[in-house]
């Protein structure tokens, strides 16, 4: 027996299924969600970034936190992204525990520590007065790293100064160079007092800032001694100031170098070129030995070292009175006779007895010791 078809467009009662009011939400083109079929399931956006965070690193808790809210997000909208959603919080979790290892071993001040070497690309060479260092690319040319080792054994160099230049645009080599080469002879007898002390093969070197260190904030200029045979190296610390010498040592060389300073600024010109410079470099030297002489006698010297001292104030007098009329020397030739009387009392026996007396180093550096050397390094 057959059954014939409803008349007209009606469709047959369903056994089976929702009531025909529901027949577009179950049966018609469009899915559970109310999206037509075929239409692209868009991404959602926390879930990329979450697995961003989580590749990086980087706040590994925030992106834990929007791993956790996309889920949520995805399972009440239908959006895509699920699997990058639970990847992203794995490994912010594991990036949390990865940090949490780093800050209770100190770790991160390491990393820190090792960021800023390599940003300022000199933080290695952040040498102190009175450090002792190795140099592996030697102390002329560039140089990289120091590796800081004890005084009393070998080293490449010993600082004896640190020059800090101003701020401002990067003044260029030429002028870093005049600063060091001015600062660094003028400091070196502030550190090593005794010059009579300082070996032949030792001479000053500093290490200066490259354009590359100015732009990270590096401003120092490190005053070192190192030797001039660069295989050689030295041995054992040159240090001889206030913090290794006894205050009748202090005293006495104090005196003497403020004398050899002076001494140091003859005029380059010679009397028959430039009488009036040398005359008053005379004078000069005359004021500067009246200040020695009176410092001489004023301080209160062990039983010792009394009659040395005072036989060498006789003779910086006498030395004294040569430099007074060398000042007023009408021509070369008189001017050269009193220079002559003068340099004789200078370094002389008396000085030599005086030193010996006061456990000072006693034997004349060499003509030509003294003489500055340029050497440089850039960091």
């Amino acid at each position: 027996m057959s059954i014939p078809p409803p008349p007209g467009n009606q469709r047959p009662p369903a056994p089976y299924g929702p009531p025909p009011g529901d027949w577009p939400q179950a049966y018609g083109p469009y899915g559970p969600a109310g999206r037509p079929y075929g239409t692209p399931v868009s991404v959602n956006a926390l879930a990329v970034a979450a697995l961003v965070l989580g590749v990086l690193c980087f706040l590994p808790a925030a992106g834990l936190v929007l791993g956790l809210i996309a889920l949520r997000q995805i399972r009440r909208s239908g959006q895509s992204g699920r699997g990058m959603a639970i990847a992203g919080s794995v490994l912010s979790f594991a990036g949390i525990a990865l940090w949490a290892v780093v800050l209770s071993t100190g770790a991160v001040s390491e990393v820190w520590e090792g960021f800023k070497d390599g940003a300022q690309g000199n933080e290695s060479l952040s040498l102190e007065k009175g450090d002792c260092f190795d140099a592996p690319g030697g102390l002329e040319g560039d140089t990289y790293d120091v590796d800081r080792v004890p005084c009393r054994g070998g080293h490449d160099g010993e600082v004896f100064a640190v020059v800090t230049l101003p701020g401002g645009a990067f003044p260029g080599d030429a002028r870093i160079t005049d600063v060091a080469d001015e600062k660094c002879y003028a400091l070196q007898d502030q550190y090593a007092m005794d010059t009579w002390a300082m070996p032949a093969d030792v001479d000053v070197y500093y290490l200066m800032p490259s354009r590359e260190s100015w732009r990270y904030g590096d401003r120092a200029i490190t005053c070192l001694f190192g030797n001039t045979e660069a295989e050689a190296g030295l041995t054992g610390s040159l240090r001889g100031d206030p913090t290794t010498l006894d205050t009748h040592q202090v005293v006495f060389l104090s005196t003497a170098n403020a004398l050899d300073a002076e001494l140091y600024e003859e005029p380059e010109k010679t009397p028959e070129e430039d009488l009036a410079a040398h005359r008053a470099w005379a004078a000069r030297v005359h004021e500067v030995l009246g200040e020695q002489i009176e410092a001489l006698r004023g301080h209160s010297w062990p039983a010792g070292a009394r009659t040395p001292v005072a036989d060498l104030v006789a003779d910086l007098e006498d030395a004294r009175t040569e430099w007074k009329r060398a000042s007023t020397a009408g021509d070369a030739d008189t001017y050269y006779t009193h220079y002559d009387k003068a340099y004789g009392f200078v370094d002389g026996p008396a000085t030599v007895t005086a030193r010996k007396a006061l456990g000072l180093a006693a034997t004349p550096p060499t003509p030509g010791e003294g003489e500055k050397k340029e050497s440089e390094a850039q960091v």
